[in-house]
């Protein structure tokens, strides 16, 4: 009888679904689910990025499946979205310096290199920004057969950028080795 029940029980926590998982941040909704590629991707954190006690901008992650490493989200296929949405205004070439910024930060020289040009072109778009007022929506999104995608509102910026390595490249800004802050990695994790 008591095999019976601790098999009643694990059937039932099967069955049972999670919760969905959403998020308010700073006044920012984000959705639990999204859909990007034909795909359902699912927020699996999201956080605040503040700089000298200023709140600088609301980040969601987007994956296919829950991840809670770097090392996890680069060995998952399919359609990824970073969606920012800004709390203040900012100009074009702060925020372009700024992810630019991060990039180096978490590779070496010679990794840099092998990205410049494409970092160039991202930059590049966005600079075509001039400035993002409080509350632009900006995603960064992996497209499998495309590339990074960089889109405002609903409306794309410059082309695709190929290579899911500079993807993962963009990820590590906020999730890698030397993110822009810790705090935030871990809410873009899913760790609290």
């Amino acid at each position: 009888m008591h095999t019976f029940l601790r098999r009643a029980f694990f059937a039932a926590a099967l069955c049972t679904s999670l919760p969905a998982f959403t998020a308010d941040i700073a006044g920012v909704h984000f959705d639990d689910k999204a859909s990007l590629s034909g795909s359902e991707i699912s927020l699996n954190g999201a956080g605040l990025r503040t700089r000298f006690m200023l709140k600088v901008y609301a980040i969601g992650l987007y994956l296919p499946k829950r991840a809670g490493s770097m090392d996890a989200i680069a060995a998952t296929s399919g359609p990824k979205r970073i969606q920012i949405v800004t709390l203040r205004e900012l100009t074009a070439e702060q925020f372009a310096d700024a992810l630019i910024e991060g990039l180096k930060k978490n590779h070496s020289d010679a990794e840099f290199i092998k990205l410049q040009a494409r970092s160039d072109d991202f930059r590049n778009a966005l600079l075509s920004l001039k400035s993002a007022t409080g509350g632009t929506r900006i995603s960064l999104e992996w497209i499998p057969g495309n590339g990074t995608r960089l889109s405002v509102g609903n409306e794309v910026r410059g082309k695709d950028i190929p290579g899911e390595d500079f993807y993962r490249a963009l990820l590590r800004i906020w999730l890698g080795d030397k993110p822009v802050d810790s705090e935030l990695k871990n809410a873009l994790l899913g760790i609290n």
